[in-house]
């Protein structure tokens, strides 16, 4: 680079921080991370520059914001980022105000908003032959009741857009939610529309089994459309979080070419361009892995990625601030496995959990014993915890977060409820 790279990553959570990290680890450098209020993940860190934006949800606010930014790095090649869809939306949308000064590494609006309605995604595997839950959408807006004839409960309920949901507020708000009868999704589907909610919502068959069947996959694809890049993952445990939940909180990377094949000829058959990445689970009825939408950007647990080796953002600079080939061998160097097609074949453990709670809740022991191997073997990452943030205010934050998440998830998913749904997706 011809100038200095000064990444702004929008998003306060524990992808935000993720992606600062692994702009640090790459190239050592401090990006701005610009968040709606301070959190205490990107609090006291000494990798980044934190910037508290409270009109983050005011288009016209965060691109004078970042604007601001701009004049004050005017010697950098700058790159905007985020860390959540309606962030990623909010750079796309504003993309003609901001490209002057940013590079905005994302798809454009229309691709972005086809492929991220998880209606328009449902249809899409139907064209494709791609497995999909059986799925009703909902008309939140025009009121009445969903037609679930086709479906058999408990459903899988969830808003189609999650950038549109993201700005509505009710009681007992959740990401994905469990339902168990029609009564208690007509309730929900009543309490959404009350609260202003304008778009449609998605119930879908529930993939039986507990959160060790769920799967992460990530791809890069270049200016052309062409996937270049994937990781995937197997994923231990999700958080139950009412905010978070289906998050995922431990992953081991693995190999799945069935799943990386599947991914990249939807992508290729749209013109993909950048990351994308998909949420999946394992039908242990029929052996199939079942897609249930894309995220347009690295994920929140992004750095399961750069755990196992391969610094993801550098196949944004590579391709997008250098204008370079992202050839995955020249981007990530040659001691990254790869296959042929550029499927990220190390094996390692992500998690933002202590060990001890990982390992409570992974119930197969095969699974376990992989996770306890790698750990042991120092081949185990929480993102949060950097030899590089030595300041002793967030030390002692995360140690107090930490244990803490003992309480959460034994708030939230007991070990009992969690075997309740191992035992409802045995063969």
């Amino acid at each position: 680079m011809s100038r200095r790279l000064q990444p702004v990553v929008l998003g306060g959570d524990i992808g935000a921080y993720s992606l600062a990290r692994t702009f640090h680890e790459a190239y050592g450098v401090r990006p701005v991370v610009v968040s709606g209020m301070s959190t205490g993940l990107v609090r006291h860190s000494r990798i980044l520059q934190h910037v508290v934006e409270p009109g983050i949800d005011d288009p016209d606010v965060v691109v004078a914001r970042l604007r601001a930014i701009a004049d004050e790095h005017a010697d950098a090649d700058l790159i905007a980022v985020g860390s959540a869809d309606w962030l990623v939306r909010l750079l796309v949308e504003q993309r003609a105000r901001l490209e002057d000064r940013y590079t905005i590494p994302y798809v454009d609006e229309k691709l972005l908003h086809r492929l991220t309605d998880k209606e328009g995604f449902g249809d899409l595997c139907a064209e494709l032959g791609i497995a999909h839950p059986t799925t009703v959408v909902h008309d939140v807006a025009a009121g009445g009741e969903p037609d679930t004839s086709e479906l058999t409960f408990p459903v899988i309920a969830k808003a189609a857009s999650t950038a549109a949901y993201h700005d509505v507020e009710f009681a007992g708000k959740k990401k994905v939610f469990l339902v168990d009868t029609r009564e208690e999704l007509v309730d929900l589907l009543r309490r959404v529309h009350d609260a202003g909610y304008q778009g449609s919502f998605v119930v879908q068959d529930y993939i039986p089994g507990d959160d060790s069947g769920m799967r992460i996959l990530t791809c890069y694809s270049d200016a052309t459309g062409k996937v270049r890049f994937s990781a995937y993952g197997h994923v231990l445990l999700e958080e139950h979080t009412p905010g978070a939940l289906g998050n995922p909180a431990g992953i081991i990377t693995q190999v799945n070419h069935e799943v990386v094949e599947q991914a990249t000829r939807m992508l290729e058959h749209v013109g993909w361009t950048g990351f994308a990445n998909f949420d999946l689970k394992y039908d242990p009825r029929d052996g199939r892995y079942v897609f249930f939408e894309l995220n347009p950007r690295l994920g929140r647990s992004n750095f399961y990625i750069t755990a196992a080796g391969a610094n993801a953002v550098t196949f944004y600079v590579h391709e997008h601030v250098q204008g370079q080939d992202p050839d995955p061998r020249a981007v990530l160097g040659a001691d990254v496995p790869l296959t042929a097609s550029g499927e990220l074949e190390a094996e390692h453990l992500y998690t933002v959990l202590p060990g001890a709670l990982l390992r409570r809740y992974v119930l197969d022991d095969e699974v376990r014993s992989t996770a306890r191997r790698l750990a042991r073997r120092g081949r185990s990452t929480n993102p949060l915890w950097y030899r590089a943030e030595t300041d002793p205010r967030r030390l002692a934050y995360l140690a107090i977060a930490q244990l803490n998440q003992w309480r959460k998830y034994a708030q939230h998913y007991p070990v009992a409820e969690a075997r309740r749904l191992a035992w409802r997706g045995s063969a």
